[in-house]
């Protein structure tokens, strides 16, 4: 099976292009409004950039009728945004963080989790997740689509603060992802729960390599 988009048909009942980029971290990332309003809202094109300093980026496409992502517009508003780590535990309040909302409802009441204060971004963190970035907006590059949703905004961003949960660290210092549990995006509407590490390490590479890569920069 072969086709290229936006010329052919899809041969499939189900774009498979989602599916082929898997598994995909989710940026469960809450912001503020200039008035006050707390947003919180989930985004499946998230990851990190570089690690010296940290900086990540996320992707929000826009609605059909045109209008571009709260996270978005508050992240530029406010030069804030704050990713809350999303586990299996919350797996639900982040499903119902998903659903479009007016701007005046509160997804933190809404999905039923409860606010921390976050040390330098205005706004607010998700209490119950056990690990949190506040981001630094840097940019916002827009990309064109075919169509209004089609139409993205990827926002940058600068990690200016790292919080992590005692309880989720091992005793060497690594972050116990069995036991966090995070979930990620699949393609559809299927999601994944990471339960299973494995190490490899590149051959050959030097202490420095390795500091740069997985070290304490």
């Amino acid at each position: 099976m072969q086709y290229r988009p936006g010329h052919d048909t899809c041969p499939l009942p189900f774009s498979p292009f989602k599916s082929c980029t898997v598994p995909r971290p989710i940026g469960w990332l809450s912001t503020i409004s200039r008035d006050g309003l707390h947003n919180l809202a989930p985004y499946s094109q998230w990851q990190n950039l570089t690690f010296d300093p940290p900086m990540v980026m996320f992707a929000a496409n826009q609605y059909p009728d045109g209008r571009r992502k709260d996270t978005v517009l508050n992240a530029e508003e406010t030069g804030w945004f704050t990713w809350n780590m999303a586990t299996w535990d919350l797996r639900e309040a982040v499903n119902i963080s998903a659903m479009a909302l007016a701007p005046d409802e509160d997804e933190f009441d809404r999905a039923g989790v409860d606010r921390a204060p976050c040390s330098i971004a205005p706004g607010a963190r998700v209490a119950q997740s056990p690990a949190h970035f506040e981001c630094r907006y840097l940019s916002t590059h827009r990309l064109p689509g075919n169509s209004p949703v089609g139409t993205v905004d990827v926002v940058f961003g600068q990690v200016e603060m790292i919080h992590v949960e005692d309880r989720v660290i091992s005793s060497d210092g690594k972050l116990d992802i069995p036991a966090i549990q995070p979930i990620a995006r699949m393609g559809y509407y299927d999601y994944t729960v990471i339960r299973d590490v494995f190490e490899m390490r590149i051959p050959g590479a030097s202490a420095d390599e390795a500091a740069g890569l997985e070290g304490k920069t």
